[in-house]
């Protein structure tokens, strides 16, 4: 269409941030930081590569995801563990605190709950920030990879792309069959992973991330939690992910709780308090 009379004054409007997020409550990182200190290891599980694995975390204690072997990338689902209906809600995460995550931030539950379930405490890649391209690390833009948009842009059958591995975990975590455990997999947190929106098509593009042995995300569990974690078979995803072309490295989870009293008075935070009366 012609462009109108007004067309560069239109684009010239300043953009207006949708959700200001100075009146989030404000983690006590001072305090999650001193509990973390005397922190004892009490569990842990590795995702191998191009599968995923399930583990538990309770609230109070804390989880780090390492990359351990080689440059690896891992996409996370949490659910409350005692309500599977309140999952991780990556859309609002991201209008909440942007597209990436790191220290401080928190990936926050779907409705009607709507609460903080695991604040981000430690974060070895934060110094990578926003680069040239638009590019940074741990992302809440990207679906997953799966079988369903394969097979639409290439007609393949690929088993082990992350919905698959997360639904396989899941399934067998929870005891249930694949065709339960699929609709409880959700939109992710992209662990690791170098992402962004090309400028000239607005298209997600992935890039080789920086995570290399011994990084780690570790994150404080709000509520009493049940996490997945898949090991992409993208591998760094520095050029595709579906596929065993690319070399693919195992992550581990690690489980840490504090000491007696290290926390003090902490409480898991109330779900939302909207009435839900919806005008009715």
């Amino acid at each position: 269409m012609p462009e109108p009379t007004d067309a560069d004054v239109r684009r010239a409007v300043k953009p207006v941030v949708c959700y200001p997020n100075e009146t989030l409550p404000v983690p006590d990182m001072d305090l999650y930081r001193t509990a973390r200190d005397g922190a004892e290891k009490v569990g842990e599980v590795i995702a191998p590569p191009r599968e995923a694995a399930c583990f538990r975390v309770a609230a109070g204690q804390f989880f780090r995801i390492t990359s351990v072997d080689g440059p690896q990338v891992g996409d996370l689902n949490l659910w409350n563990a005692n309500d599977l209906g309140e999952r991780f809600y990556s859309g609002k995460s991201r209008a909440l605190h942007g597209t990436h995550l790191t220290t401080g931030e928190r990936m926050w539950s779907s409705f009607p709950y709507l609460r903080p379930m695991a604040t981000i405490v430690e974060d070895t890649l934060d110094w990578y920030g926003i680069d040239q391209y638009g590019g940074s690390v741990h992302d809440v833009i990207g679906t997953r990879c799966d079988p369903y948009t394969g097979n639409l842009l290439a007609g393949s059958q690929y088993h082990h792309c992350c919905h698959s591995n997360l639904t396989r975990a899941v399934a067998d975590e929870l005891e249930m069959s694949l065709e339960e455990a699929e609709p409880l997999v959700h939109d992710v947190l992209n662990v690791f992973m170098c992402t962004g929106f090309t400028r000239d098509t607005g298209q997600y593009f992935m890039k080789a991330s920086p995570v290399r042995p011994g990084d780690y995300l570790e994150l404080f569990a709000e509520v009493d939690l049940l996490g997945a974690l898949s090991a992409c078979p993208g591998g760094d995803c520095s050029a595709e992910h579906s596929s065993d072309a690319a070399a693919c490295y195992p992550l581990k989870v690690e489980v840490f709780a504090p000491a007696e009293g290290a926390l003090g008075d902490w409480a898991s935070p109330p779900v939302n308090g909207y009435d839900r009366t919806h005008g009715r």
